[in-house]
Protein backbone atom coordinates (compact mmCIF):
# COMPACT_ATOMS: atom_id res chain seq x y z
CA UNK A 1 0.00 0.00 0.00
CA UNK A 2 1.41 3.38 -1.04
CA UNK A 3 1.69 5.83 1.81
CA UNK A 4 1.18 9.46 0.88
CA UNK A 5 3.47 11.96 2.53
CA UNK A 6 2.54 15.58 3.23
CA UNK A 7 5.15 16.63 0.70
CA UNK A 8 3.27 14.70 -2.01
CA UNK A 9 0.43 17.22 -1.73
CA UNK A 10 2.49 20.36 -1.36
CA UNK A 11 4.63 20.16 -4.47
CA UNK A 12 3.66 22.96 -6.81
CA UNK A 13 2.77 26.44 -5.59
CA UNK A 14 0.06 28.58 -7.16
CA UNK A 15 1.66 31.26 -9.33
CA UNK A 16 -0.11 34.63 -9.16
CA UNK A 17 -1.08 36.15 -12.50
CA UNK A 18 1.08 39.14 -13.39
CA UNK A 19 -0.62 41.30 -16.03
CA UNK A 20 1.81 42.83 -18.49
CA UNK A 21 1.42 45.44 -21.20
CA UNK A 22 2.59 43.07 -23.93
CA UNK A 23 0.82 39.94 -22.65
CA UNK A 24 -1.06 38.00 -25.34
CA UNK A 25 -4.36 36.26 -24.65
CA UNK A 26 -2.49 33.01 -25.30
CA UNK A 27 0.10 33.94 -22.67
CA UNK A 28 -2.68 34.57 -20.18
CA UNK A 29 -4.34 31.21 -20.83
CA UNK A 30 -1.01 29.42 -20.44
CA UNK A 31 -0.50 31.27 -17.14
CA UNK A 32 -3.93 30.04 -16.01
CA UNK A 33 -2.40 26.56 -15.78
CA UNK A 34 -0.78 27.59 -12.49
CA UNK A 35 -3.85 29.27 -10.95
CA UNK A 36 -7.01 27.75 -9.44
CA UNK A 37 -10.72 27.23 -10.04
CA UNK A 38 -12.12 27.80 -13.53
CA UNK A 39 -9.07 29.64 -14.87
CA UNK A 40 -7.03 26.45 -14.40
CA UNK A 41 -9.85 24.43 -15.96
CA UNK A 42 -9.82 26.74 -18.98
CA UNK A 43 -6.08 26.13 -19.32
CA UNK A 44 -6.81 22.39 -19.23
CA UNK A 45 -9.32 22.86 -22.06
CA UNK A 46 -6.66 24.73 -24.03
CA UNK A 47 -4.11 21.94 -23.47
CA UNK A 48 -6.60 19.23 -24.43
CA UNK A 49 -7.45 21.14 -27.64
CA UNK A 50 -3.75 21.59 -28.42
CA UNK A 51 -3.16 17.86 -27.91
CA UNK A 52 -6.05 17.12 -30.24
CA UNK A 53 -4.61 19.34 -32.97
CA UNK A 54 -1.16 17.78 -32.67
CA UNK A 55 -2.29 14.14 -32.50
CA UNK A 56 -0.49 11.81 -34.95
CA UNK A 57 -3.82 10.62 -36.36
CA UNK A 58 -5.79 13.44 -38.01
CA UNK A 59 -8.58 13.91 -35.44
CA UNK A 60 -12.05 14.75 -36.75
CA UNK A 61 -13.37 17.50 -34.44
CA UNK A 62 -17.12 17.56 -33.74
CA UNK A 63 -18.27 20.92 -32.36
CA UNK A 64 -21.53 21.09 -30.38
CA UNK A 65 -22.91 24.63 -30.33
CA UNK A 66 -25.87 25.04 -27.96
CA UNK A 67 -28.09 27.94 -26.98
CA UNK A 68 -28.46 31.23 -28.83
CA UNK A 69 -24.84 32.35 -28.91
CA UNK A 70 -24.96 34.23 -32.22
CA UNK A 71 -27.14 37.06 -30.86
CA UNK A 72 -24.54 37.38 -28.09
CA UNK A 73 -21.81 38.18 -30.63
CA UNK A 74 -20.13 34.77 -30.93
CA UNK A 75 -20.65 34.33 -34.71
CA UNK A 76 -17.18 35.40 -35.82
CA UNK A 77 -15.55 33.20 -33.17
CA UNK A 78 -17.11 30.15 -34.81
CA UNK A 79 -16.28 31.45 -38.29
CA UNK A 80 -12.64 31.74 -37.17
CA UNK A 81 -12.77 28.18 -35.85
CA UNK A 82 -13.96 26.92 -39.24
CA UNK A 83 -11.39 28.95 -41.19
CA UNK A 84 -8.57 27.78 -38.91
CA UNK A 85 -9.60 24.11 -39.20
CA UNK A 86 -10.50 23.88 -35.51
CA UNK A 87 -13.90 22.44 -36.50
CA UNK A 88 -14.61 19.58 -38.92
CA UNK A 89 -18.28 18.92 -38.12
CA UNK A 90 -20.71 21.43 -36.62
CA UNK A 91 -23.81 20.36 -34.69
CA UNK A 92 -25.93 23.28 -33.53
CA UNK A 93 -29.24 24.35 -32.15
CA UNK A 94 -31.55 25.86 -34.73
CA UNK A 95 -31.42 29.16 -32.86
CA UNK A 96 -27.73 29.74 -33.59
CA UNK A 97 -28.13 28.90 -37.27
CA UNK A 98 -31.28 30.97 -37.70
CA UNK A 99 -29.72 34.05 -36.11
CA UNK A 100 -26.63 33.53 -38.26
CA UNK A 101 -28.86 33.39 -41.36
CA UNK A 102 -30.70 36.51 -40.17
CA UNK A 103 -27.45 38.48 -39.86
CA UNK A 104 -26.16 37.15 -43.18
CA UNK A 105 -29.12 38.91 -44.79
CA UNK A 106 -27.98 42.26 -43.44
CA UNK A 107 -29.93 42.32 -40.19
CA UNK A 108 -28.57 42.96 -36.71
CA UNK A 109 -29.12 42.19 -33.06
CA UNK A 110 -29.06 45.12 -30.67
CA UNK A 111 -27.76 45.95 -27.21
CA UNK A 112 -30.77 45.84 -24.88
CA UNK A 113 -31.60 45.23 -21.24
CA UNK A 114 -33.06 42.35 -19.28
CA UNK A 115 -34.98 44.97 -17.30
CA UNK A 116 -36.96 46.20 -20.30
CA UNK A 117 -40.76 46.28 -20.20
CA UNK A 118 -41.56 43.12 -22.16
CA UNK A 119 -45.22 43.90 -22.78
CA UNK A 120 -44.13 47.22 -24.28
CA UNK A 121 -41.57 45.40 -26.41
CA UNK A 122 -44.32 43.12 -27.69
CA UNK A 123 -46.39 46.13 -28.75
CA UNK A 124 -43.40 47.36 -30.80
CA UNK A 125 -42.67 43.89 -32.25
CA UNK A 126 -39.28 43.76 -30.54
CA UNK A 127 -38.07 40.36 -29.31
CA UNK A 128 -35.78 40.06 -26.28
CA UNK A 129 -33.04 37.49 -25.75
CA UNK A 130 -31.97 38.29 -22.17
CA UNK A 131 -30.20 41.66 -22.68
CA UNK A 132 -30.34 41.65 -26.50
CA UNK A 133 -33.08 42.99 -28.78
CA UNK A 134 -34.17 42.00 -32.29
CA UNK A 135 -36.78 43.25 -34.76
CA UNK A 136 -39.57 40.69 -35.14
CA UNK A 137 -40.66 42.22 -38.46
CA UNK A 138 -37.16 41.56 -39.84
CA UNK A 139 -37.37 38.01 -38.47
CA UNK A 140 -40.53 37.47 -40.54
CA UNK A 141 -38.60 38.51 -43.66
CA UNK A 142 -35.86 36.01 -42.80
CA UNK A 143 -38.51 33.33 -42.25
CA UNK A 144 -39.93 33.93 -45.72
CA UNK A 145 -36.47 33.78 -47.28
CA UNK A 146 -36.02 30.28 -45.79
CA UNK A 147 -39.47 29.28 -47.01
CA UNK A 148 -38.52 30.45 -50.50
CA UNK A 149 -35.53 28.09 -50.49
CA UNK A 150 -37.81 25.21 -49.54
CA UNK A 151 -40.32 26.22 -52.23
CA UNK A 152 -37.66 25.90 -54.96
CA UNK A 153 -36.28 22.51 -53.91
CA UNK A 154 -37.30 19.19 -55.40
CA UNK A 155 -40.07 17.83 -53.13
CA UNK A 156 -38.26 14.96 -51.37
CA UNK A 157 -36.72 14.21 -47.97
CA UNK A 158 -33.55 16.12 -47.03
CA UNK A 159 -31.24 15.72 -44.07
CA UNK A 160 -30.73 18.87 -42.04
CA UNK A 161 -27.15 18.85 -43.37
CA UNK A 162 -28.40 19.04 -46.95
CA UNK A 163 -30.91 21.80 -46.25
CA UNK A 164 -28.48 23.88 -44.18
CA UNK A 165 -25.90 23.61 -46.96
CA UNK A 166 -28.51 25.12 -49.33
CA UNK A 167 -29.01 27.97 -46.86
CA UNK A 168 -25.25 28.52 -46.67
CA UNK A 169 -24.96 28.59 -50.46
CA UNK A 170 -27.78 31.13 -50.62
CA UNK A 171 -25.75 33.63 -48.57
CA UNK A 172 -22.38 32.79 -50.14
CA UNK A 173 -19.72 35.43 -49.58
CA UNK A 174 -21.26 36.84 -46.41
CA UNK A 175 -19.79 36.86 -42.91
CA UNK A 176 -21.81 33.83 -41.89
CA UNK A 177 -21.28 30.51 -40.13
CA UNK A 178 -23.50 28.73 -42.66
CA UNK A 179 -21.78 30.37 -45.65
CA UNK A 180 -18.28 29.72 -44.28
CA UNK A 181 -19.13 26.09 -43.52
CA UNK A 182 -20.54 25.56 -47.03
CA UNK A 183 -17.50 27.19 -48.65
CA UNK A 184 -15.08 25.03 -46.62
CA UNK A 185 -16.96 21.74 -46.86
CA UNK A 186 -17.79 21.59 -43.13
CA UNK A 187 -21.07 19.70 -42.64
CA UNK A 188 -23.62 21.37 -40.37
CA UNK A 189 -26.26 19.29 -38.58
CA UNK A 190 -29.24 20.50 -36.59
CA UNK A 191 -30.93 17.49 -34.96
CA UNK A 192 -33.84 19.59 -33.67
CA UNK A 193 -34.34 21.76 -36.74
CA UNK A 194 -38.11 21.74 -36.30
CA UNK A 195 -37.62 23.33 -32.87
CA UNK A 196 -36.44 26.64 -34.31
CA UNK A 197 -37.46 29.49 -36.58
CA UNK A 198 -35.95 27.53 -39.48
CA UNK A 199 -38.43 24.78 -38.67
CA UNK A 200 -41.24 27.33 -38.44
CA UNK A 201 -40.35 28.66 -41.90
CA UNK A 202 -40.33 25.15 -43.38
CA UNK A 203 -43.68 24.52 -41.68
CA UNK A 204 -45.07 27.53 -43.53
CA UNK A 205 -43.80 25.98 -46.76
CA UNK A 206 -45.46 22.67 -45.76
CA UNK A 207 -48.78 24.37 -44.98
CA UNK A 208 -48.89 26.34 -48.22
CA UNK A 209 -48.05 23.22 -50.22
CA UNK A 210 -50.97 21.38 -48.63
CA UNK A 211 -53.30 24.30 -49.43
CA UNK A 212 -52.30 24.24 -53.10
CA UNK A 213 -52.08 20.45 -53.55
CA UNK A 214 -48.28 20.48 -53.97
CA UNK A 215 -45.85 18.05 -52.40
CA UNK A 216 -43.71 19.69 -49.71
CA UNK A 217 -40.12 18.88 -48.88
CA UNK A 218 -39.41 16.96 -45.67
CA UNK A 219 -36.52 17.04 -43.21
CA UNK A 220 -35.49 13.47 -42.40
CA UNK A 221 -33.82 13.33 -38.95
CA UNK A 222 -33.01 9.61 -39.27
CA UNK A 223 -31.08 10.36 -42.45
CA UNK A 224 -29.13 12.82 -40.30
CA UNK A 225 -28.34 10.02 -37.86
CA UNK A 226 -26.93 7.80 -40.60
CA UNK A 227 -24.90 10.63 -42.13
CA UNK A 228 -23.20 11.71 -38.91
CA UNK A 229 -22.65 8.09 -37.89
CA UNK A 230 -20.72 7.51 -41.11
CA UNK A 231 -18.47 10.49 -40.38
CA UNK A 232 -17.63 8.94 -37.00
CA UNK A 233 -17.14 5.50 -38.57
CA UNK A 234 -14.80 6.67 -41.35
CA UNK A 235 -12.69 8.97 -39.16
CA UNK A 236 -9.33 7.75 -37.89
CA UNK A 237 -10.05 9.25 -34.48
CA UNK A 238 -12.50 11.79 -33.13
CA UNK A 239 -12.72 14.55 -30.57
CA UNK A 240 -15.57 16.67 -29.27
CA UNK A 241 -15.84 20.30 -28.20
CA UNK A 242 -19.05 21.42 -26.54
CA UNK A 243 -20.33 24.92 -25.88
CA UNK A 244 -23.11 24.29 -23.41
CA UNK A 245 -24.83 20.95 -23.78
CA UNK A 246 -28.39 20.07 -24.73
CA UNK A 247 -29.29 18.41 -28.01
CA UNK A 248 -26.02 19.14 -29.87
CA UNK A 249 -23.99 17.47 -27.12
CA UNK A 250 -26.21 14.40 -26.89
CA UNK A 251 -26.36 14.08 -30.66
CA UNK A 252 -22.58 13.96 -30.97
CA UNK A 253 -22.21 11.74 -27.90
CA UNK A 254 -24.59 9.11 -29.26
CA UNK A 255 -22.67 8.49 -32.51
CA UNK A 256 -20.58 5.75 -30.86
CA UNK A 257 -23.63 4.08 -29.31
CA UNK A 258 -25.54 4.28 -32.59
CA UNK A 259 -22.74 2.54 -34.47
CA UNK A 260 -22.53 -0.19 -31.82
CA UNK A 261 -26.27 -0.81 -32.06
CA UNK A 262 -25.95 -1.18 -35.85
CA UNK A 263 -23.20 -3.77 -35.38
CA UNK A 264 -20.11 -1.73 -36.26
CA UNK A 265 -16.89 -2.02 -34.28
CA UNK A 266 -16.00 1.41 -33.02
CA UNK A 267 -14.62 3.30 -30.04
CA UNK A 268 -15.62 6.48 -28.28
CA UNK A 269 -14.20 9.95 -28.75
CA UNK A 270 -10.52 10.30 -27.75
CA UNK A 271 -10.63 13.99 -26.85
CA UNK A 272 -13.37 15.87 -25.03
CA UNK A 273 -13.65 19.56 -24.11
CA UNK A 274 -16.63 21.40 -22.68
CA UNK A 275 -17.51 24.95 -21.63
CA UNK A 276 -20.69 24.91 -19.56
CA UNK A 277 -22.48 26.59 -16.67
CA UNK A 278 -24.52 23.49 -15.83
CA UNK A 279 -23.86 21.09 -12.99
CA UNK A 280 -23.85 17.28 -13.00
CA UNK A 281 -25.94 16.97 -9.83
CA UNK A 282 -29.17 17.95 -11.62
CA UNK A 283 -28.96 14.88 -13.86
CA UNK A 284 -29.21 16.78 -17.15
CA UNK A 285 -26.91 16.11 -20.08
CA UNK A 286 -25.67 19.70 -20.23
CA UNK A 287 -23.88 19.20 -16.92
CA UNK A 288 -23.08 15.53 -17.43
CA UNK A 289 -19.40 14.79 -16.86
CA UNK A 290 -17.21 13.07 -19.43
CA UNK A 291 -16.55 10.39 -16.82
CA UNK A 292 -20.27 9.54 -16.89
CA UNK A 293 -20.09 9.38 -20.69
CA UNK A 294 -17.29 6.82 -20.35
CA UNK A 295 -19.74 4.43 -18.70
CA UNK A 296 -21.68 4.43 -21.99
CA UNK A 297 -18.57 4.02 -24.11
CA UNK A 298 -19.12 7.45 -25.65
CA UNK A 299 -15.70 8.65 -24.48
CA UNK A 300 -12.66 6.34 -24.46
CA UNK A 301 -11.25 5.30 -21.08
CA UNK A 302 -7.93 7.03 -21.77
CA UNK A 303 -9.40 10.15 -23.40
CA UNK A 304 -7.85 13.56 -22.82
CA UNK A 305 -10.73 15.47 -21.21
CA UNK A 306 -11.30 18.91 -19.71
CA UNK A 307 -14.33 20.90 -18.59
CA UNK A 308 -14.53 24.54 -17.54
CA UNK A 309 -17.65 25.65 -15.68
CA UNK A 310 -17.79 29.13 -17.14
CA UNK A 311 -19.94 31.41 -19.29
CA UNK A 312 -19.09 30.48 -22.88
CA UNK A 313 -19.48 34.09 -24.05
CA UNK A 314 -16.40 34.78 -21.93
CA UNK A 315 -14.49 31.51 -22.34
CA UNK A 316 -14.95 30.68 -26.02
CA UNK A 317 -13.39 33.87 -27.46
CA UNK A 318 -10.49 33.56 -25.01
CA UNK A 319 -9.91 29.88 -25.81
CA UNK A 320 -10.09 30.32 -29.59
CA UNK A 321 -7.85 33.41 -29.56
CA UNK A 322 -5.27 31.52 -27.48
CA UNK A 323 -5.36 28.58 -29.91
CA UNK A 324 -4.90 30.84 -32.93
CA UNK A 325 -2.02 32.67 -31.23
CA UNK A 326 -0.22 29.66 -29.81
CA UNK A 327 -0.95 26.83 -32.27
CA UNK A 328 -0.27 28.39 -35.66
CA UNK A 329 2.27 25.70 -36.63
CA UNK A 330 -0.23 22.94 -35.85
CA UNK A 331 -3.02 24.78 -37.66
CA UNK A 332 -0.82 25.32 -40.73
CA UNK A 333 0.07 21.61 -40.88
CA UNK A 334 -3.50 20.46 -40.29
CA UNK A 335 -5.11 19.55 -43.61
CA UNK A 336 -8.78 20.22 -44.21
CA UNK A 337 -11.16 17.29 -44.58
CA UNK A 338 -13.14 16.74 -47.76
CA UNK A 339 -16.29 14.67 -47.37
CA UNK A 340 -17.66 13.11 -50.56
CA UNK A 341 -21.36 12.23 -50.47
CA UNK A 342 -23.48 10.15 -52.80
CA UNK A 343 -26.98 10.94 -51.59
CA UNK A 344 -26.97 9.66 -47.98
CA UNK A 345 -23.81 7.60 -48.37
CA UNK A 346 -20.47 9.03 -47.31
CA UNK A 347 -18.13 7.69 -49.97
CA UNK A 348 -14.89 8.99 -48.47
CA UNK A 349 -13.16 11.37 -46.08
CA UNK A 350 -9.96 12.75 -47.57
CA UNK A 351 -7.38 15.23 -46.36
CA UNK A 352 -6.81 18.02 -48.86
Amino acid sequence: MVKNEKSDYLKEPVRPIEPKEDMLVGDLVEAFEHTSYQSRNLARCFNAYRNMLSAPDRVTVFFGFAGAMVPAGMKKVVISMIKNKLIDVLVSTGANLYHDWHEARGNRHYIGSQKANDTKLREMFIDRIYDTFADEEKFRESDNAIKNIADKLEPKPYSSREFLEKMGQAVKGTDSILATAAENGVPVFCPALNDSSIGIAITKHYYECLKTNRTPIAIDPIKDNWEIAQIKLKSKSTGVVYVGGGTPKNYIQQTEVMLEVMGFETIGHKYAIQLTTDDAKWGGLSGCTFEEAQSWGKITKDAKMATAYIDATVALPILVTALIQKCQDMIAERRRLKLTWDKAELKSIQQI
